[in-house]
């Protein structure tokens, strides 16, 4: 998939241009992905969190916002609020897809060639594993083709479910 790269790994380990965090809506940390980049990022993460949070509120799903990386070995972290699954008929589809979308709008803003996401709402939010990539790849290809500055998307596993998804959707 040319620019689309996939990695199992921990994505606050990867030395990235930007990450993408996926967050809940007090964008204070949380459970896994959020709160290990919270852990991570420390303190410069959080205070610039509590900015956003003071200015707009907190971010609504399906948005995007991004900080800073603080001690992460990136230079942003863009935290995007994926939907809890409930099911299927709720527009978790479209939040989801918004989701995407609205990283993507950040990172054509910021200029950022390289980005690395996770498996956004697939953890404790239990977006089904395929829905959820079928949904990531759809809006990462058309990104990718509507913006040529964009070198590459990375893809970070944390799991061996979620990798060995994304490889056998990737090689169709």
């Amino acid at each position: 998939m040319g620019k689309i790269t996939l990695l199992q790994g921990d994505i606050t380990k990867v030395s990235a241009e930007a990450i993408v965090n996926a967050a809940n809506s007090s964008l204070l940390g949380g459970g896994g992905v959020d709160g290990a980049i919270h852990r991570v990022g420390g303190p410069a993460i959080l205070a610039e969190c509590q900015i956003i949070r003071n200015r707009q509120g907190g971010c609504k799903v399906g948005d995007a916002v991004i900080t800073k990386a603080g001690n992460l070995p990136a230079d942003y972290v863009i935290h995007t609020v994926g939907p809890r699954w409930q099911d299927g008929h709720h527009g978790e589809d479209e939040l989801l897809r918004s989701a995407y979308l609205n990283c993507f709008k950040i990172i054509d803003e910021y200029d950022i060639k390289t980005v690395f996401f996770p498996n956004i709402s697939t953890g404790i939010y239990h977006f089904p594993k395929e829905r959820a990539a079928n949904i990531a790849l759809e809006v990462i290809t058309r990104c990718l083709r509507e913006n040529a500055n964009i070198e590459r998307v990375n893809l970070v596993c944390f799991d061996a479910d979620n990798y060995n998804l994304y490889s056998a959707l990737m090689a169709e």
